[in-house]
This record gives C-alpha cells, structure tokens and sequence, in this order.
C-alpha cells in the first residue's frame, strides 16, 4: 500500500463543495483517507487577480502507483468540471499529489515531490497539520520545518 499527500483546492463555485465533493471521489475511486486537515483560505498564488482559494491536505492509502494515481486524480477533476485553461487561473478544483511515498520522480504529468512544495504556505500549513513530522524526500527535512523556513508572505487562515 502507498502513501500520498495530496492538496485539494478551489476559488471558484461553491468551494467547500468542491473540496467535498473531491474527498468523496478520491475515497470511492483511489482509496482510504485516514487523516484531512481543517479547510484554510489563502489569496491566490502566482497569479493574484483572482478569488481567494480554499485548500486542504489529505493523506491518501491507495493500491495505486504515482503515475496511475495522477491520471485517476486529473480524471476525478475533469469529472468535477475543470477545464484547464491557463496556469496558475481559477478553478472549480484542483488536486495536487504533493509526496508520494518517499519517491523522487519527474514524469511527464508529475514531479515527485511537488517541486514547488517548500515555498507555498498554503500546502505546507495543512499538511504540517496532519504529517508534521513526514520527511521531505529531496530536503530530508520535516514539514514542520520546511513550514518554519517557508518564504512564502501570503496569510494562510483556518476557516474550518
């Protein structure tokens, strides 16, 4: 069995239903969820003209290998309605796979670790919430450390 964490978002729509709607699919279609953070908002990240974001971690257990959990997460999203038009623009969901394991990997479709992982608050913050203590692959250091370091200035609140 593997470990993943993931990190879902939404800034457009009913947002919370989103996040929900993405737990409910991610349990019935890649495996069991033993631990979700709280849901934070965060404004938004590389390209700042849009609605603020809602976010939240999750630990995953899945059968799965990283290649074929990424394309059954890119399918979950399309299921929920994202259409990917630009980089880093709005949208109904989104569901990153941020460690897998503790495997390093550059496919196509997927950068293991997340590559952008230690300078984004809004990842490190929930999912310092449920892996404190995980180590990064690549840093070896823990979450709760890469959060201490993060360079990242945009405020990160817990909503619920």
């Amino acid at each position: 069995m593997n470990t993943a964490y993931l990190l879902t978002g939404s800034n457009m729509g009913d947002r919370t239903g989103f996040l929900s709607d993405a737990l409910q699919l991610i349990r019935e279609q890649c495996g069991p969820v033993p631990a979700v953070s709280s849901i934070y908002e965060t404004a938004a990240w590389g390209k700042t003209d849009q609605p603020a974001f809602l976010n939240q971690a999750l630990e995953l257990h899945t059968a799965l290998n990283a290649r074929q959990l990424i394309r059954r997460l890119l399918k979950i999203e399309k299921q929920l309605g994202r259409v990917r038009k630009e980089k880093y623009g709005p949208r109904l969901i989104d569901i990153d796979i941020l460690l897998f394991n503790d495997e390093v990997h550059h496919y196509d479709l997927l950068k293991l670790p997340h590559p952008e992982l230690p300078n984004r608050r809004f990842a490190l913050l929930p999912l310092s919430e449920i892996a404190a203590e995980q180590l990064h692959p690549v840093s070896g250091k823990t979450i709760r450390s890469l959060l201490d370091e993060c360079p990242d200035p945009l405020e990160v609140k817990k909503v619920s």
